[in-house]
Formats: structure tokens, sequence, C-alpha cells
């Protein structure tokens, strides 16, 4: 006889209350009443809530002060206070006052949640996935909070930022759409079935046998080694080989350290969506080339590392497109204007301007350093981020950099997702790096060839590997790294400037 073993599952009804028609008693006026109130206020702000403890403590007390549906009662709880309530939630650390509290609740037909305990529950507060109007509650049947708080955090970074504006188009045809209840839907998926489609599935690699890789090698090497006993014949080996080497040893050693600079200041600001000006700032301004000539440089140089940055990051869908628009044109106002005023100031009062913008370095590292204790804040909608661009744009033509620390950074304070906030700011750098390099060009013509090319070809390499990395490494410890350089070398530079070194 087999006996089959039956797997449990998750019998919990999901449900959307409007509680703002419904009445919370919450018995508890601690840390874990605080954690419950934030959630209830977080999802339903005009819920009216009753709060009943002998003492509440001091983030309660606030709480209280800035949301007028919450009213405290100061006593012991009692069955009266259930009088009118249509949702119970007991956060008392006592389990037998909380096991009392829930059958009296019951008794009296409320639905119950207690803290911590499962078996006393008639619900669960799920966490909570929000983008806009769309709303996706988890549950883990009570078995782990912590993995829905996981979830939680994965789904938030994978679901786009349009997908609110997605929610609000459909709204809009589904209000044009003729006919019954079913010839609506049908409509509606006949339009939504794109997006179950993937757009090139891709196939099971055909694995090739070993015989055939080795034949394939052999051949393509042959035809290589042909080629070149062929071209030797109208070009001698040694002779070749000694041009190569005049015209390596030609080459400004500075052009190396470029290439180095680019490929690092890339993974920077690939990475993290700041630090690639600032970075390459600080080196430059190290090595003594003159101010203008070290923001032109570096943002024509930007021009095709943030070119293939921000198409690696569209190309992996990291880009809100609702971001970029509002941040493109004041951030290349910002840039032009920034370029026109460091050409004409740049290289008569270099000497002056040269420790002002050590010093300013000096801050953006600061501030690199500061986003990695940073706490995620909930996120809030930024109502300036035209003006936020536009002084992004001009700092970052004026001092060399500063579009990433000071946009990037702004952005993901509000609790912006970090994922998409990079990539938007990456693409709109090329714009502003675009919009710069051309103002530099027709004030001060091409100059710094070798370091141009040094950081062009150091910043492509590194592109496409920082795009990958986004979110994946340790953003706390690159940071501070990163702030940390930017610091060590901005201190150089004044030190210098004073005379110490």
């Amino acid at each position: 006889m087999t006996i089959t073993e039956i797997k449990e599952q998750n019998e919990l009804f999901p449900v959307f209350l409007k509680l703002e028609h419904l009445c919370v008693l919450v018995v508890g006026g601690g840390n874990v009443a605080l954690e419950k109130l934030t959630a209830l206020l977080q999802n339903s702000p005009r819920t009216t809530i009753r709060v009943v403890a002998i003492e509440f403590n001091k983030a309660v007390l606030q709480l209280a002060q800035e949301h007028h549906a919450i009213s405290l009662v100061p006593k012991a709880f009692s069955p009266e206070d259930l009088a009118g309530a249509d949702v119970v939630i007991v956060a008392v650390n006592d389990r037998s006052a909380s096991r009392e509290i829930s059958n009296e609740a019951k008794r009296q037909g409320r639905l119950v949640n207690v803290a911590d305990t499962p078996e006393l529950c008639d619900f669960y507060l799920s966490s909570v996935v929000r983008k806009g109007n769309l709303k996706i509650a988890i549950s883990t049947n009570g078995k782990s909070p912590t993995m829905a708080k996981r979830l939680k955090e994965t789904f938030n970074e994978t679901l786009p930022e349009e997908l609110d504006e997605v929610l609000d188009n459909m709204q809009q045809i589904r209000n044009r759409l003729k006919g019954d209840f079913s010839a609506k839907v049908t409509q509606l998926n006949n339009i939504t079935k794109v997006m179950a489609k993937s757009e090139g599935a891709p196939k099971e690699p055909v694995a090739v046998p070993w015989c055939k890789k080795l034949f394939l090698g052999s051949l393509i090497a042959a035809v290589f080694v042909l080629l070149g006993l062929w071209l030797s014949t109208y070009a001698p080996v040694q002779a070749a080989m000694g041009q190569t080497s005049a015209f390596a040893h030609s080459i400004d050693p500075l052009f190396y350290w470029m290439i180095l600079a680019g490929f690092a200041a890339q993974m920077v600001d690939g990475a993290l969506g700041m630090g690639y000006g600032v970075t390459c700032t600080t080196i430059l301004m190290s090595l003594g080339v003159n101010l203008p000539a070290i923001s032109g440089s570096i943002h024509t140089a930007e021009v095709f590392s943030s070119g293939a940055s921000g198409y690696s990051h569209y190309k992996y869908g990291n880009v809100n497109k609702k971001l970029f628009k509002v941040l493109l044109i004041p951030g290349v106002i910002g840039a032009v204007v920034g370029a026109y005023l460091l050409s004409v100031v740049g290289e008569e009062y270099g000497d002056y301007v040269r420790p002002f913008l050590a010093f300013y370095t000096l801050i953006l590292g600061a501030r690199i350093i500061y986003a990695a204790f940073r706490k995620t804040k909930q996120r809030k909608k930024i109502k300036k981020a035209g003006w936020l661009a536009g002084a992004g744009g001009f700092l970052d033509s004026f001092g060399g950099g500063g579009w990433g620390p000071l946009v990037t950074s702004t952005l993901i304070s509000k609790g912006r997702t970090p994922r998409f906030v990079i990539g938007s700011v990456s693409i709109t750098e090329f714009f502003v790096a675009l919009a710069s390099s051309v103002t530099f060009f027709a004030m001060l013509g091409m100059s710094h060839l070798h370091i141009i090319l040094g950081l062009i070809l150091g910043g492509l390499i590194a592109a496409p590997i920082a795009a990958q990395l986004a979110g994946k490494l340790p953003v706390k410890t690159m940071f501070i790294a990163v702030g940390s350089l930017v610091i060590i070398w901005s201190l150089r530079i004044l030190l210098k400037a004073v005379g110490v070194f």
C-alpha cells in the first residue's frame, strides 16, 4: 500500500481592505506597536486607529502627533475597549495577556492579529510591494517574515517605476472600449498579449563536438599563419617590429595612465552612478593640467564612455524613461553655462580656481562616503528634479565632476530605486557630456588629445562590465573606497597649493 504524502500549502485567502471605512484597535504602546502602526499608515493613511496601552514610547507619541487619525488611550486593556473596533491588533510582549485579549476579541466577533503568535491570528500583516497604484502582498503563511521581507526587496528592485504609468494607460484604454464585459476582456487580452511574449526566447545552445572545435580552430590558425607569411613578403617582420617599437616609445607614458584612469573611473561610475568626473578631475589636477583642458578632456572622453554606459544600462532595462526626460534639458543647459564660464575664467585665474575646485572635489568625496552610511528612506516624490539636473550639469562642467555625486545621491536619498536611478542618470550623462564638450571645443579648440583618447579607451572597456555589476557589488564598501580616494587626492592638491608639497 502506497501512502501519498500531501505537501502543506498556504490556504490563506488574500484580501485588500478599505481600512479608511473601518476602525482599528491596537493594544500596546512599544516598539512592536510602532511597527504595526507604521505598516497601517504607510498603506492606509486615512485609517481611524485607537491605541490602548498603559504607557507609550516617544516614537509612538510622535507618530500620533503627526497623524490626527490616531487616538491614544493611556490605560490597561479592558473588554470595553473592543466596542466600535472592526479589527484588533495585539502588540504586547506578554504572551498570556496576548492570548486573553485575543480570546476576548474573538468572543466579541472581531478579527485579530497577535504579533509573533501565528496560532492566535485570524489574519497576518503582509510584506507589501508598492509601485504607485500597484500593490503586491506577500505571505509565507506565518513561517518566515524575514523571507517575505527579502522577497519584497527583490520585487522593489525588479519591478520598473513605469508600472504605475502603464496602469494609468490601461485604465484609459479600458474606459474607451465599447461592448459588454466579455467583449472588453477579449479586447484587453489582445492588447496585453504582447506583455506575455518573450522577444526571441533564448534557444538551448547546440553542443559542438570537440573534434569539430579542434578542426575549426586549427583551420583558423592556419589561415592567420598563411596571411602573416604573405604580408611579410611586402613588409619584413623585423622592420615592422622595429616600427612598432618606435611607435610605442613615442607615445607619452601619460597615455597609459589615462587608460587606467578611464577604466577605473568608468567602473565606479557605471556601478555606482557617480564618480567618473570627480575621479578624473583629481588625477588630472594632480598632474598639473590646466583647468579648462581638464574639464574639456574629461567631457570629451565621457561622451564615449557615458554613451556606452547608457546604452548598456538601456539594454539591461535599467532606465526610467520618465525620469530621463525630466533630467535631460535642464542638465544640458547647466552643462553649457558651466563650460562657458570655466573657459572664460579658468585659464587666466587657474591658480586661484584650482584650490577652489580641489575643495569642491573634497566635499564630493565626503558626500560619497556619507551616501554609504545613509539609511534608506521611504520613496518620496521629487518636485524639483529639473533644478537638481541643472545644478548638476553646471557643477559637472565647471568643476570637472559632480553630476553623479549630486544627482544620483540626491535621487537615491529620496527613496528612488538605485538600479533605475543609476541607469537613468548614466544615459542622461551622455547628453550632458556632449553639450559640455561641444562648448569647450567652440571656446578652446582640440587639446590634450592623448589624454582624451586614453580616457575614452579605458571607459569603453569598462562600460559593459560596470553595467552588469550595477546593484550587485557591495555598494557600501565601494562608496567608502571611492570617497576616501577622492578626499586623499583633493587634500594633496590643497596642500600643494599652500606650499606643503
